[in-house]
C-alpha cells in the first residue's frame, strides 16, 4: 500500500552535500557486491557536516511527521544479517512535524564524533559509517543514506620493537630449509624483507613463491566462519636450488589491496594477513609454511 500510494503522490527527492568535499581526501574500497567504493575520508577529530536538501518533486505540499539524518556506525556480515550491529549511532531532528510547501535545506553537524573502529569492505564482513536522513510520513519513510570512510593512524605502532621472524621446513633426509622475515609488523606501504636457506634439497624443486593471504574470521565458538583470499602471489626462485644458497625476498605491500589488522572488533568479526612461502616440486607436490603478520596503517 505505502509503495502504490508512493507511486501515486509521488516520492520528495533528498540530497546531501557535504561540506568541503572537493579537497577532502578520499580512499577506494571493492566491495564484493557494491563494486569499487570511492569514500570520503575523516579522521582524529574531524567533525562531517553539510547540507540536506528535501526537494518537492513536483508537488505542491508534503506532509510529514518529522525529517531526521543520523550518524551510524555499523558492522554487517553479509551472508548472516541477524549477526549485523550498530556500534554507534547520533541522531539529530531536522525538522519537527509538519508540512511542507516548497524545496528546503537544512544544515547539520557532527562536532568530533566518536571513530573507535576503521571502516573495511571484506568479501564476508563490511564496517560501515554512513548518513541516513529520513523523513516520516504516514504510509512509510523517504530516505537517503551517504557512505563515508573513517581511517585510523597507529603512530604508536612505529615505537613498538621488532622482532624477526624465524620458521624452518624440513622433510627427513629430503628437505632441510629455514627463512627468516626481518621484520613482524608492516605498514601499509612497507616492504616485506627476509631470506631462505637452503641446508639439504633432495628432492627436485621446481619454484618457490610467496603469497599473501588475507583472513577474514566472524562469529564466536563453534559458530566461527572463516574466509581465506590470496591477494598476491610472488615469484621468489625459478629453478632447483643447491645446498648451501640463500634466496632473498622481497615484497612490496603498496601495491597489495591490505587494510590494517584487526582483533575481535565488537565481538564480531578480525582481520589477519599470513605470509605463505611455497615450495612446488616436479610432481607438483607443495610444501609451504604460513606465519601471521601484524599491518597497520602509517600516520
Amino acid at each position: 500500500m505505502a509503495s502504490l500510494l508512493n507511486m501515486v503522490q509521488g516520492q520528495p527527492i533528498i540530497e546531501v552535500s557535504l561540506d568541503g568535499i572537493e579537497t577532502r581526501k578520499h580512499t577506494r574500497f571493492v566491495d564484493k557486491q557494491l563494486g569499487a567504493l570511492r569514500l570520503p575520508v575523516y579522521t582524529g577529530d574531524d567533525d562531517i557536516s553539510g547540507v540536506v536538501e528535501v526537494k518537492m518533486n513536483k508537488q505542491k505540499k508534503i506532509e510529514h511527521m518529522g525529517i531526521r539524518i543520523e550518524l551510524v556506525g555499523r558492522i554487517e556480515i553479509i551472508n548472516d544479517q541477524k549477526q549485523s550491529s550498530d556500534f554507534m549511532s547520533m541522531s539529530r531532528e531536522l525538522e519537527p512535524q509538519g508540512i511542507l510547501f516548497e524545496d528546503k535545506a537544512y544544515k547539520f553537524q557532527f562536532q568530533k564524533f566518536e571513530k573507535q573502529n576503521e571502516s573495511y569492505y571484506g568479501n564476508t564482513v563490511r564496517l560501515r559509517y554512513y548518513l541516513k536522513i529520513y523523513m516520516t510520513r504516514s504510509y512509510g519513510k523517504v530516505q537517503k543514506e551517504v557512505d563515508f570512510a573513517v581511517l585510523i593512524p597507529q603512530p604508536e605502532m612505529e615505537e613498538q620493537p621488532q622482532t624477526s621472524l624465524k620458521l624452518e621446513v624440513g622433510i627427513e633426509e629430503c628437505l632441510h630449509i629455514d627463512f627468516e622475515y626481518f621484520k613482524s609488523k608492516y605498514h601499509m606501504r612497507d616492504v616485506v624483507t627476509g631470506k631462505v636457506n637452503f641446508y639439504l634439497v633432495k628432492i627436485k624443486i621446481k619454484y618457490m613463491e610467496l603469497a599473501v593471504i588475507r583472513k577474514e574470521q566472524y562469529g564466536q565458538g563453534q559458530q566461527q566462519q572463516t574466509d581465506n583470499e590470496t591477494l598476491v602471489k610472488y615469484e621468489l626462485m625459478d629453478g632447483c636450488p643447491q645446498k648451501g644458497e640463500v634466496i632473498p625476498i622481497r615484497l612490496y605491500l603498496s601495491g597489495v589491496d591490505i587494510t590494517p589488522s584487526v582483533k575481535n572488533v565488537n565481538g564480531k568479526f578480525s582481520v589477519k594477513y599470513i605470509l605463505n612461502l611455497i615450495l612446488v616440486d616436479e610432481d607438483d607436490r607443495r610444501y609451504f609454511k604460513q606465519q601471521e603478520i601484524t599491518i597497520y596503517r602509517k600516520k
